[in-house]
């Protein structure tokens, strides 16, 4: 019974996979019968499949595998990986609202009290009368 199955190729964490038919029983990573595309997991993802040589072989009967069954109805629909959009958090949402609400709301400014300022005595200041040196003899050991 023939198989179209992903075999691996690439090093470790790269993986690389060649679409190709192959008989059940045989090793994933072993010779195969034809090769029909490529696939890519690793971003950029890439997807290339031979269209009619995938339906040439399902009419033949082989039989894809869920996994190339599911790529090749990605491949077909046109984009197989769409970029996905990504917008603001909930909570950045609820943020940005929150300040927008609070920009809009009137600002309430409290009456402001006139205090007229209060003159006050000004104190003579002491100047402190000029004080004799005294010396300090150091103490000498003998």
């Amino acid at each position: 019974m023939l198989k179209i199955k992903l075999a691996r190729f690439g090093k470790k964490h790269q993986p690389h996979y060649r679409i190709v038919v192959n008989e059940a029983r045989d090793k994933r990573d072993g010779k195969y019968t034809a090769l029909l595309g490529h696939y890519s997991p690793v971003a950029p993802k890439k997807l290339e499949i031979d269209v009619k040589a995938f339906e040439e072989w399902v009419k033949k009967g082989a039989q894809p595998t869920d996994t190339v069954a599911s790529l090749f109805k990605r491949f077909k629909s046109g984009d197989p990986f769409p970029v996905k959009k990504t917008g603001p958090s909930k909570k950045a949402k609820a943020k940005a609202e929150a300040a927008k609400k609070e920009a809009e709301a009137p600002k309430v400014e409290a009456p402001v009290e006139v205090v007229e300022p209060v003159a006050e005595a000004v104190a003579e200041v002491e100047v402190p009368a000029e004080t004799e040196e005294v010396k300090v003899e150091e103490a000498t050991e003998a």
